[in-house]
């Protein structure tokens, strides 16, 4: 039978990207079966680590001990900068278009299957302990943990009569969140049977907003000097070509010009974000130390990440969403000595679908084959991989925030292209190899034609062969953060190069 070229180029995405074919196995196969630390924290930008050097603080000593002693993928994405949707992909291994958990509140699909069903079906014990937060669900203890400590929404920095879910139980919260659970999982991890694989899936709430740092820590960066971001700017270099709904954002719930409906100050917010991320890295410490002193700490697989990451000022914006740098870039830290030495670098693309496969790796399971997800322990090992040359990313409109359009993007290794659904505006194209900042759209350079042409295909390609050429519509439910600041910036102007004049009449 002959084989036409559309079908070889979308067999190739397929493959490249995660085809639709069959139902998960979990078959063990050879191989120790490696216990696992996962710690998941919200909203982390890439950058807010000190052995970034991004800024002179936070200093987060135990991040830079986990970098040093294992290996930091610095090219660490999530598929949608969304809390549910960058969650369910973590757990599915599936992007938001083949989960359906697309916003903060859809709820979950009937027969969603979370990979923590799979460690707990091939003898994993499992234990869950924070933030959920996924597909408009309460407290309520979910299927594959042995243990449950959550809470119900996005929690409480500070103590609230039964904030806590305790194995279906509610319970007071008795002292500040990022401690606390730290507490209860610690405490599980202490009653492990060394006989047992076990699955530890710390979820902090830190650091969403409003940040409130532990006592402790309120007040150290006080001093700090707060540079804003060169892409604050409104014009001028730093703002060339951008979209209408970019420049109109700025004053916005999600822009500086008006963020959260307020007058709140940047640099106070970044000072608080960075007081409130050190309870975090305290966190870490305290669960390798409690490795160490059981004997598993280089035998343990230990993953640090963020569900996606924050802009503070860039492109004049605030909070996620959005398919630029600052939002969809996270921070990825694994460690496990006797898996891959420490001291490394990972160039490749990898992201939160990407977790799934590589713990079922080290978990001795084989990962379903109806996932794009890729397992990238091999990349960590430093072997060279057939490996994917770009990763799609996608946010679908909310009503509650209806500034940010709904958006698919192809973020490849030099070329990032952002294509926009239901607005008139403009695409964008920049080249982070000269332009990491994105401070250049590309979309009207002669020069660039064929790359937007080529990376567009390719866009629609892989949305085609990973089942995405639709738009998911649910009833309306919260509410709006939709008002302007009439001493804000002023609504955009079309772009120069959509002003044509009309032919005269023949």
């Amino acid at each position: 039978m002959a084989i036409d070229r559309r079908t070889t180029i979308l067999a190739t995405l397929g493959a490249a990207f995660g085809a639709i074919t069959a139902q998960p196995q979990t078959a063990p196969v050879s191989g120790k079966r490696r216990n696992i630390v996962f710690i998941l924290t919200d909203d982390h930008r890439y950058d807010a680590m000190s052995f970034m050097k991004a800024r002179t603080y936070p200093v987060t000593l135990n991040m830079d001990a986990l970098a040093r002693d294992g290996v930091h993928c610095r090219n660490a994405f999530v598929t949608t900068a969304l809390c549910s949707p960058s969650r369910a992909s973590i757990l599915t291994g599936k992007y938001a278009h083949q989960h359906k958990i697309v916003d903060n509140n859809t709820p979950i699909p009937p027969g969603t299957r979370y990979f923590s069903e799979d460690l707990k079906k091939a003898g994993y014990a499992t234990g869950f302990f924070g933030k959920w937060h996924m597909g408009n669900t309460g407290d309520e203890p979910q299927p594959g943990f042995d243990r449950w400590v959550s809470f119900r929404g996005q929690g409480s920095y500070l103590p609230v009569p039964a904030g806590l879910n305790v194995d279906g139980k509610h319970v007071p919260q008795k002292g500040y969140i990022t401690d606390e659970l730290t507490d209860y999982a610690l405490d599980w991890l202490n009653e492990r049977s060394k006989d047992q694989p076990w699955f530890l899936y710390l979820s902090h709430k830190a650091v969403h907003s409003p940040f409130i740092p532990a006592e402790r820590h309120e007040g150290k960066y006080a001093n700090e000097k707060f540079d804003p971001p060169p892409t604050i700017a409104e014009t001028g270099d730093m703002a060339r070509n951008r979209p209408l709904w970019t420049q109109n954002q700025r004053n916005s719930w999600h822009g500086v010009d008006y963020p959260y409906h307020s007058d709140l100050s940047l640099a106070e917010y970044y000072q608080q974000y960075a007081e409130t991320l050190l309870a975090v890295d305290e966190s870490i410490g305290r669960v390798l130390a409690a490795l160490k002193q059981r004997g598993e700490l280089d035998s343990t697989l230990v993953v640090y990440m963020g569900d996606n990451g924050f802009q503070f000022g860039e492109h004049g914006l605030i909070d996620k969403r959005t398919a630029y740098e600052e939002s969809m870039r996270v921070p990825l830290l694994a460690r496990c000595p006797e898996l891959f030495p420490g001291g490394g670098v990972m160039k490749e693309v990898v992201a939160n679908i990407d977790i799934l496969p590589t713990f079922f790796d080290v978990a001795g399971l084989q990962p379903p084959k109806d996932i794009p997800g890729r397992n990238f322990l091999p990349l960590l090992q430093g072997k060279s991989i057939p490996w994917r040359d770009g990763l799609l990313y996608e946010y679908y409109w909310e009503r509650n925030f209806p500034q940010t359009p709904t958006m698919h993007a192809l973020r490849g290794e030099r070329y990032k292209y952002i294509h926009y659904y239901g607005i008139w505006d403009i695409d964008e194209l920049y080249d982070l190899q000269e332009d990491p900042l994105e401070s250049n759209n590309l979309i009207f350079s002669p020069r660039h034609q064929d790359t937007i042409k080529s990376m567009n295909k390719q866009l629609f390609d892989v949305l085609e062969s990973t089942g995405a050429m639709y738009i998911p519509l649910y009833r309306d439910s919260g509410a709006q953060n939709n008002l302007r600041n009439p001493n804000g910036a002023k609504s955009a102007q079309f772009p120069p190069d959509l002003i044509k004049t009309p032919k005269p009449p023949q």
